[in-house]
């Protein structure tokens, strides 16, 4: 049975009412009996009778009311009692649901945390394990592209010590087959000369013979043998002096050279090496298209695939040897003849040097390596580019009214070029051309390890002494000499020290002073620029570009220090 706390409380509230009602019946008894207590003592022993019957009829009426109150106040403790004990019990019985409840909750609780344990475990083993796989994989290929990388070092080490070894028996061949032309020659020379000696014995023999059949002539008849000597003597002079005429000479040639020489101003030996070159690299065009004619094959993508290396090229180490290295794979692929990657090549450099993220130092580094490699590819680049600029040869061409219909005529004649009928600006012009004497620059300076430039510094020095002997002084000229210098002063400077000092010097004393005798305005701005160069000696600074930027990554090519130390050496590969 369960007692509520309501009930609790009014049962304990009548208990307390109850008992309040008999003790406010005796408090008023007893007040009474304090009442008469009160009373004079004449009249104590009627009060003493009327008290005693009083007390006894109230002590049976008290009495019977104690008697109920107790009873009451018993059945309400036993009430009460009887609820306490079952509440306590509910309270008993709750708190064991209550404990038996927590102690479920705390199980669960312990076991979800065992499972979720479980599961880290076992995520935190599966992450090892894939982290683990992971690492092993990255390893393996590590070590895959480090054997790969070793296996192509090798592989370009055995194929440049093939080449090597071609090029020195090539080059033996050659001493060889020289040498025996010459032997040969001198042999041809012997006898020659032993003929011409027997010639001129045979000669002298008819001569004698002849001079002893005119004494014998003379005993006959004296006056006629006198006129005969007499009509001889001229006669025979007369063919000594036409045989003394050399032979093949022409005097047609001769006359042309010279009447052009006014036009054309060039150095002899640089106009026959630029016909030489222009011969090779026509030769080179005609072989080209018989093999694009010949054949099915589409060498777009090749061509393609060199013109992008090219624009790839950077002024870094790695950028340099990688790009280099692909284009000498490219030329080695048997799948497109190697004279069109060559000649293409040779185009993709020279027009990419009009760019303005051309970086002149660094593509010259290219070239070396590259031509380093395939020599022959070097004279069709410098021939396409002193086909794209006359300035590179060095030559330059007058303008002559006789000879030209028109100032147009001539702009083309130097290089101008001629866009949709329309001719470009001399600003326009005088930009590429400063671009393109940058590139011949950097190309003539650079040296690297483990490549000969054969177009190196002696190629360099060449130029600019013919330049100075053979070229005016104007605006293309003054542009095309500023920009070499720009880039290969500094080269030629720790080369020829004293010597490129007093080229320097013809250059401030003849070269400028001609330009200023000129009084144009426009050429005040290169004129400036010159002037600075030699006067604040800035070939004595290493121009910007010219020492190519690390990099993290392994050497392709050439170790780093040899790399290095290729420009602390400039004598290192000319003889």
């Amino acid at each position: 049975m369960r007692i509520s706390d309501e009930e609790f409380e009014d049962s304990e509230g009548e208990a307390e009412e109850v008992h309040d009602r008999g003790s406010a019946k005796a408090a008023r008894f007893n007040c009474d009996e304090f009442y008469l207590s009160g009373s004079d003592d004449s009249d104590n022993e009627s009060s003493l009778q009327v008290e005693t019957y009083l007390m006894n009829e109230v002590g049976l009426v008290e009495s019977a009311l104690v008697e109920l109150t107790h009873e009451h106040q018993l059945g309400v403790k036993e009430e009460i009692r009887s609820k306490i004990s079952s509440l306590e019990t509910d309270f008993m019985n709750e708190s064991e649901k209550s404990s038996s409840a927590h102690a479920k909750v705390d199980k669960y609780r312990e076991a979800r945390r065992e499972v979720e344990r479980k599961f880290d475990v076992q995520y935190q083993r599966r992450i090892a394990e894939a982290l683990d796989n992971h690492l092993t994989a990255i390893q393996r290929d590590h070590e895959l592209k480090s054997q790969i990388e070793e296996r192509k070092i090798r592989s370009d080490a055995a194929h440049a010590e093939a080449k090597r070894r071609e090029k020195a028996l090539q080059e033996e061949r050659l001493r060889q087959e020289k040498a025996k032309a010459e032997a040969e020659m001198q042999a041809k020379l012997k006898a020659e000369e032993a003929k011409r000696v027997a010639s001129e014995a045979e000669r002298r023999a008819a001569k004698e013979a002849a001079e002893r059949e005119a004494d014998k002539a003379s005993k006959a008849n004296t006056s006629e043998v006198s006129q005969t000597e007499a009509l001889g003597g001229p006669t025979a002079t007369s063919s000594v002096v036409l045989n003394a005429q050399p032979k093949g000479f022409d005097t047609d040639k001769t006359k042309n050279s010279y009447s052009g020489g006014n036009m054309l101003r060039a150095a002899e030996s640089a106009l026959n090496l630029e016909r030489e070159r222009l011969q090779k690299l026509k030769e080179l065009d005609e072989r080209n298209q018989s093999l694009r004619s010949s054949s099915n094959e589409d060498f777009g993508s090749t061509e393609r695939h060199i013109a992008r290396l090219i624009r790839q090229i950077r002024g870094t180490k790695d950028n340099v040897r990688t790009k280099a290295s692909e284009l000498i794979k490219i030329f080695s692929n048997p799948r497109c003849p190697q004279t069109i990657s060559i000649a293409s090549f040779a185009k993709k450099v020279v027009s990419h040097c009009e760019s303005p993220d051309n970086a002149a130092f660094a593509c010259g580094h290219v070239i070396v390596l590259v031509t380093s490699q395939f020599p022959q590819a070097m004279d069709l680049l410098v021939a396409e580019l002193q086909r794209a600029c006359i300035y590179t040869v060095p030559k330059h061409i007058s303008y002559s009214k006789s000879t030209f219909e028109s100032k147009e005529a001539y702009w083309k004649a130097i290089g101008y070029r001629e866009d949709d009928g329309k001719i470009e600006s001399t600003k326009d012009y005088l930009k590429r051309l400063e671009s393109y004497m940058k590139l011949y620059g950097a190309l003539v300076q650079t040296e690297v390890a483990g490549g000969q430039n054969v177009h190196g510094l002696k190629e360099g020095w060449a130029w600019l002494a013919r330049f100075l002997n053979a070229l005016p002084a104007n605006i293309y000229t003054a542009v095309a000499l500023n920009a070499f210098l720009q880039m290969a002063g500094f080269a030629l400077f720790r080369k020829y020290k004293s010597q490129f000092m007093k080229l320097l010097n013809i250059i401030s004393e003849n070269f400028l002073n001609a330009l200023r005798a000129q009084e144009d305005p426009e050429l005040r701005p290169i004129m400036a620029e010159i002037q600075s160069y030699l006067e604040d000696r800035k070939f004595l600074q290493e121009p910007e570009g010219r020492a190519l930027q690390g990099s993290l990554l392994s050497s392709v090519m050439v170790p780093d220090s040899d790399y290095q130390d290729s420009y602390h050496q400039p004598n290192r590969y000319f003889y």
